[in-house]
């Protein structure tokens, strides 16, 4: 058996641009770095934990081995089974002396309560280790070894059981609330999508396209979901004895306790604006790239025409992912600047300001394919159309001018042959042809759009997430000449191995033990830790596309059921695998998630009442817009090419109809989830186990406080005995008159 280590603290003696600095510096660099590692290791022995250093896998880095004895870990189970009981938090036992023995610890709690202790500030008792500090600033983290053997286990059970069987709380004993929490919920939100998978599936075999009553049970059941799982998570806190658990929760180490509150709103209240700028500029670099892609590619026939319809893949992977990371390292640094009190509420802040450009990037193409391409594409097309055309006549005189002309053997797209040149008259850049033109508008491009996301987009995360790293760690092993590693502590092919001064060395059993142990931290010490926000995004943005837009493509739910399968695998293999063990927290709640599930349940009842509105076809006949959806979806341009382009008047009575039409779905969701809620509530929660501890844990606890302090509790039968007071009005209690009246009444009947 390796030693147990609870954590390894990871210390980097020698920084990453340490080969830049002096004789002087480094010097410096050193001496600090001795006294900083003296101070760790003196912290933590005074404190009763075990500490050593062992060499990391780069220069200068020093992994500190921690472990922490049975009488230090007694103490702090004692002091948090206290601070919950002083709180209000569901406990099924009072604390008392033998905590250790009457309820054994899980691993989670273990990790958590030290690694608690390690890195919380002194102010709620801990050691004030925290990575990042300025007098701890050499200290990169403070991180938890994988159980590999449960790793295993969990994997094998993924793999060959269905998702229902494996235990989650299992997984809650490993990696505490968070993560069970969240793969709880990937369950639930993964059987709820049965539903609609099969409703979407005979809709799309047999149904009309754009149904109204498929749009209307779409609603129902995101309505449904996201309030039987606010249910749920209120009778999981209370069987996991986790209710309240913020109450409980750690002060940050950079919190401020005398911060005023009202700064901490006007804070708050100052990151609007720079979240509206974001999303401003996100919003029409996407509007851009759309027309880009959407019409003007498709215009364009001069020279390269067929590289230029690359153009807006190229532009969106140049230009967004630069825009998102600059605006979530902004966002995090406003989210440092508002000064919370707990982790917690920093992590429900930090996750909406990302997630609502993120959603805007999910979506926004969509929207805009859905409410400006289809409605009014040939609009769009015939403006773009008719600038461009000037503007290339314009760029083909200037060229002229200048005597620049095109070969017409560069096989470029320009009209010509034999060699010879030809003039900017004689070269048109753009399609001139409106009817051309008309028929270049892709009628099953909002179909195209969903498969994409449906299918492609999610194909393309799973090998992100579970195939790419074992790539780049490959790529990196071999440029080190180490060989491939898996990243699990499990090394593959040949490597050379030179053993250091202070590691073991020998054929004993004890020593190869000892190094394969190290050679497992090391490797798990390179591993990115791992964050539950992206997958909570990715379940939270697939829920939109099924609630938002799945009545353009009625089977996006049975791709999202598919996906899911193999998502919860995936998570499961990314976990064990490609990231450190994560820390466990508590939690009662999935955060954020759940309101921005409302929010896009919401959203849903409005961009499902517009689509109905505008694409069902009744009885094959053409709406104000001039467009029409046949049975199978598929005759919208061939239409455009026979119809005239609305009116103003008939445009303007189109979008009062929309608003309307909007405003009574959102007034229609309103209602139905208030009935819903109604329902729900008591079907799950009246009557339930969960609610009867609910009510009666706080009145037992302070019973039991009460008993064992001798006192009585208002149910008990207390008999006193009676003693002899001096009164003057004594002859005034001896008397009574009852019986003697009653007696009469008696008599006289």
């Amino acid at each position: 058996m390796p030693p147990h280590v609870d954590v390894v603290i990871v210390f980097c003696a020698i920084r990453k641009k340490a080969a830049s600095f002096s004789k002087e510096q480094v010097r410096q660099n050193a001496v600090k770095a001795e006294r900083q590692y003296s101070k760790l290791i003196n912290t933590l022995t005074r404190a009763g934990l075990k500490a050593v250093g062992r060499r990391g896998e780069s220069q200068g880095q020093l992994l500190v081995m921690v472990t922490c004895p049975q009488n230090v870990l007694a103490k702090l189970i004692h002091c948090e089974r206290h601070s919950d009981f002083l709180y209000g938090l569901p406990m099924s036992k009072l604390p008392s002396t033998s905590d250790f023995e009457s309820a054994p610890l899980s691993p989670a709690d273990r990790i958590r309560l030290i690694h608690g202790f390690i890195s919380s500030t002194p102010e709620d008792g801990g050691l004030g280790i925290i990575p990042g500090r300025k007098e701890w600033d050499l200290v990169e983290s403070v991180m938890a070894l994988h159980d590999h053997d449960f790793n295993d286990d969990w994997i094998r059970l993924w793999t060959r059981h269905r998702i229902a069987s494996v235990e989650l709380e299992k997984i809650r004993d490993q990696f505490g609330d968070s993560v069970a929490l969240y793969f709880f919920f990937l369950t639930a939100y993964t059987q709820a999508l049965i539903f609609p998978a099969a409703l979407g599936t005979i809709y799309y075999l047999w149904g009309k396209p754009y149904s109204a009553s498929y749009s209307t049970l779409l609603l129902l059941w995101s309505i449904a979901f996201v309030e039987w799982w606010r249910l749920q998570e209120r009778i999981l806190s209370i069987r996991w004895c986790i209710r309240g658990s913020w109450r409980v929760e750690k002060r940050r180490a950079d919190y401020l306790p005398s911060f005023p509150w009202w700064k901490q709103e006007m804070r708050m209240m100052a990151g609007l604006p720079v979240i509206l700028l974001f999303a401003t500029i996100l919003a029409v670099m996407l509007t851009g790239i759309f027309v880009l892609e959407a019409f003007v590619t498709q215009l364009y026939k001069g020279p390269g025409h067929t590289y230029v319809a690359f153009a807006p893949t190229i532009l969106f992977s140049l230009l967004v992912p630069r825009l998102l990371a600059m605006y979530q390292k902004l966002a995090t640094n406003f989210t440092d600047w508002e000064n919370h009190k707990h982790q917690s509420s920093h992590s429900s802040s930090l996750s909406l300001k990302v997630f609502t450009l993120s959603a805007m990037n999910a979506y926004l193409g969509i929207a805009l394919s859905a409410f400006v391409y289809v409605p009014f594409g040939e609009s769009v097309m015939n403006f773009v159309q008719s600038y461009l055309f000037t503007g290339g006549h314009r760029a083909l005189a200037l060229l002229e001018k200048y005597n620049v002309s095109f070969n017409a053997t560069s096989n470029l797209g320009a009209r010509g042959a034999g060699g010879k040149k030809i003039s900017a008259a004689g070269l048109n850049l753009w399609e001139s042809d409106r009817k051309s033109a008309r028929r270049m508008l892709n009628s099953s491009r909002l179909q195209d759009q969903m498969f994409a996301f449906s299918v492609t987009n999610q194909a393309v995360d799973t090998f992100t997430a579970i195939g790419l790293p074992y790539i780049l760690r490959a790529v990196e092993s071999f440029r080190n000449g180490k060989g491939f590693r898996s990243g699990n502590g499990k090394g593959h092919g040949k490597k050379k191995r030179v053993a250091f001064d202070d590691e073991p060395v020998g054929h004993d059993a004890h020593g190869r033990e000892e190094r394969e142990f190290l050679e497992r931290v090391r490797s798990e010490v390179v591993l990115p830790e791992y964050d539950v926000f992206t997958d909570y995004s990715e379940m939270v943005t697939q829920f939109g596309y099924v609630a938002l837009w799945s009545t353009i493509w009625p089977l996006a739910p049975a791709m999202a059921l598919f996906n899911n399968y193999i998502e919860a695998r995936s998570d499961a293999f990314k976990i064990a695998v490609h990231t450190r063990r994560p820390t466990p927290v508590r939690t009662d709640t999935i955060g954020p998630w759940l309101e921005s599930l409302s929010f896009l349940t919401w959203l849903s009842a409005l961009t499902n009442s517009a689509l109905v509105y505008l694409f069902r076809p009744p009885n094959q006949q053409e709406n104000e817009l001039g467009t029409m959806v046949a049975a199978n979806a598929t005759d919208e341009s061939q239409h455009l090419n026979h119809h005239p382009l609305p009116s103003l008047a008939a445009t303007r009575e189109l979008l009062m109809s929309a608003l309307l039409i909007a405003l009574f779905a959102s007034h229609g969701y309103l209602v139905m989830r208030a009935a819903v809620r109604h329902v729900l509530k008591h079907a799950i929660w009246t009557g339930s186990k969960e609610m009867k501890e609910a009510e009666h844990v706080e009145r037992e606890m302070k019973e039991k406080y009460l008993s064992s302090l001798g006192q009585c509790t208002p149910d008990e039968n207390v008999m006193l005995e009676v003693t002899d007071e001096k009164d003057e009005w004594a002859t005034f209690w001896t008397i009574d008159e009852g019986k003697d009246d009653i007696g009469k009444m008696l008599k006289d009947l």
